[in-house]
């Protein structure tokens, strides 16, 4: 989300999402990110996926840019759920990254997110060697559009007790905690906080200047000993500005 305009199907994207997801998983640490160079084979499985380096960075690009050339959100994410797992690019966590990576246009389309965590494991296992040992996609679709079909329902039971975020507080959400983290850190007073926070206040739009000191203000007024860990702030950086401010 915080690099909404650089995510896609690109090279970018799907390296650094592989390496985020084989971190401290992969025998080689420089294995993370980086595209396979030498054969694997599949377990339980007769199908042994292309070996030759150069043809694999070749397929790669191939199909991120066919799958920037798919306009319909979910084919786009099945696409790639077909595709990354058949070719297996990199040395391993090929299907988490192809299960990741099949978010990316859902959520560039505002949809509800897919997520397997309802299916069991057999049902998605039996799919994927449906592609790998006969080039079948039948089986695997009908898994995929249940799982997201399943997703969507759990997502909008979500949603509806949640209710709707507050989009102020998402827009300035990182100027919001980090002066916190300042007042707190420096066991400021209430007089120095309210002077830290107007000069924040300034360098934003002159709309924006009073919500944004009264949504810091509600916060600082809301944190106790049950919440304030979720700033990263340390019991005893708390406990002492937390003596200083009711004095």
């Amino acid at each position: 989300m915080d690099t909404a305009d650089e995510i896609g199907f690109n090279r970018y994207t799907i390296l650094n999402l592989h390496a985020l997801l084989s971190n401290n998983l992969l025998p080689n640490p420089a294995a993370s990110g980086r595209l396979r160079e030498f054969g694997v084979g599949i377990t339980n499985s007769v199908f042994t996926p292309l070996g030759v380096p150069q043809l694999i960075s070749e397929f790669f690009d191939l199909i991120l840019e066919k799958a920037r050339q798919i306009e319909n959100p979910f084919e786009q994410a099945f696409f790639v759920s077909v595709h990354f797992p058949y070719l297996q690019p990199f040395d391993d966590v090929n299907k988490r990254v192809s299960r990741l990576a099949a978010n990316i246009p859902l959520n560039r389309h505002n949809l509800a997110p897919l997520s397997f965590i309802d299916v069991p494991e057999e049902y998605y296992v039996k799919g994927i060697l449906g592609i790998y040992e006969l080039n079948r996609i039948s089986l695997f679709k009908d898994v995929f559009m249940w799982a997201y079909e399943r997703s969507a329902l759990r997502y909008a039971a979500i949603r509806q007790s949640l209710g709707e975020p507050d989009i102020f507080r998402l827009k300035y959400r990182d100027e919001i905690r980090a002066v916190i983290v300042a007042i707190v850190m420096q066991a400021m007073r209430k007089d120095e906080a309210i002077q830290i926070i107007k000069n924040v206040a300034e360098k934003l739009q002159l709309a924006d200047r009073a919500k944004f000191i009264e949504a810091v203000e509600t916060e600082l007024m809301g944190m106790h000993e049950g919440n304030f860990a979720r700033y990263r702030i340390m019991p005893s950086e708390f406990n002492k500005w937390k003596a200083g401010w009711d004095s």
